[in-house]
């Protein structure tokens, strides 16, 4: 297992073990994190699962491909260090990531 923490605007963390393979809004969901809407179900075709990279993690997560930047346009204040949680595929190099949830989703 894989740890990942959603920390939400006011300052709750929520710690998760992720099944790698799985992506980090399925596992959102899972540990009902609040903020993460995921309208979609994980097909980057909404912009509701936004999360903040930690920028500790930001080289290890990778960059957006085109689709989710496309999609990102859609989010609520997107930043450099934004994504869209269900394009982050768990595995054993991201044990630890931390993501923020934004104030709203887009």
């Amino acid at each position: 297992m894989t740890k990942i923490t959603f920390q939400t605007v006011d300052g709750t963390r929520y710690d998760l073990d992720a099944r790698d393979g799985t992506t980090a809004m399925e596992n959102a969901v899972r540990g009902d994190v609040p903020g993460i809407e995921a309208e979609c179900g994980g097909a980057c075709a909404c912009a509701t699962c936004h999360v903040y990279v930690d920028e500790a993690w930001r080289e290890s997560v990778g960059e957006p491909e085109t689709m989710e930047e496309d999609m990102l346009d859609f989010a609520h204040d997107p930043q450099p260090n934004s994504r869209l949680s269900c394009q982050i595929k768990v595995r054993p190099e991201l044990d630890g990531l931390v993501l923020y949830v934004p104030e709203r989703q887009g």
